[in-house]
C-alpha cells in the first residue's frame, strides 16, 4: 500500500507539472539526438543548444558530417568540453553510420552502444526519444532524486537505473525521465535544496511517512 501511494504521489505531481515534457536538445531528427546527448556528456543542455546549430548548419547527416575535418567539429564545440574527444567520436561514427548502416541510426541498445562516444546513457535516450522504445535514461538529476525518493541507493547509475525500471510502470518510462530531469532542475537541485519545501521530497522523502 505505501509503495503504491508512493508512485500514485510522484506520477501525479510530475504529470501536473510537466504533462508534456519537450527534449531540452535541439534536434532534427534520431541522427542530430543522437550527436546532440553525445555532446551532452559532462555538459549542460543549455550549452550543447548554444553549439549545435552552428554544428548543425555545418553538417546535419552522417555524410555530410564524415567529410568535416574533425578539428573543424573540434574548434564548433569546444564550449562543450572534452571536444577533442567528443569531435573524434562524432566524426567517426558518423562515417560508421554511412558505411555500416546507410545513414540510418540504428533502433537497438547493442548497435548505438557500439559506436565511439555512446554509451548506455546516450542510446537510452535516442531509444525512448527519437523511437519511442521503453527506456530510462539515468542522468545525475534521476540519480539524485532516486535516491531522495527513496526509490534507489544512490550506490551507482546502474543500480539506479535497475530500480528505477522496477518501481515504475514500462509506460511511463520514456515521459518520466524528462518529466524527473525538469523536476531536479527546477525543486530539487543539487545544492541550496530545501526538503521541506520542495513538492515532492516533504512528502515522500527517504525518512518521511511513506518509507
Amino acid at each position: 500500500m505505501k509503495r503504491r501511494l508512493k508512485l500514485s504521489f510522484i506520477t501525479d505531481t510530475l504529470e501536473e507539472l510537466y504533462g508534456t515534457p519537450k527534449i531540452p536538445l535541439i534536434h532534427q531528427d534520431p541522427y542530430t539526438l543522437l550527436i546532440a546527448v553525445l555532446l551532452s556528456a559532462q555538459c549542460t543542455d543549455q550549452r550543447v543548444n548554444k553549439v549545435t546549430p552552428s554544428l548543425f548548419k555545418l553538417a546535419n547527416t552522417p555524410k555530410d558530417m564524415m567529410r568535416v575535418s574533425v578539428s573543424r567539429i573540434e574548434k564548433i564545440i569546444k564550449p562543450c568540453g572534452l571536444a577533442p574527444t567528443k569531435a573524434r567520436a562524432i566524426s567517426k561514427l558518423s562515417e560508421i553510420l554511412v558505411k555500416e548502416y546507410r545513414s540510418v541510426v540504428p533502433r537497438t541498445f547493442k548497435a548505438l552502444e557500439s559506436f565511439p562516444g555512446v554509451g548506455h546513457k546516450t542510446a537510452s535516450v535516442v531509444m525512448s526519444q527519437a523511437f519511442n522504445i521503453s527506456a530510462f535514461p539515468i542522468d545525475t538529476h534521476i540519480h539524485r532524486l532516486s535516491y531522495r525518493w527513496g526509490i534507489s541507493n544512490g550506490k551507482n547509475v546502474i543500480q539506479t537505473e535497475k530500480d528505477c525500471k522496477s518501481f515504475f510502470p514500462e509506460k511511463l518510462w520514456n515521459k518520466l525521465h524528462l518529466q524527473m530531469i525538469y523536476f531536479g532542475r527546477e525543486y530539487c537541485p543539487a545544492r541550496k535544496h530545501n526538503p521541506n519545501v520542495c513538492p515532492i521530497c516533504r512528502v515522500v522523502g527517504r525518512k518521511t511517512l511513506f518509507e
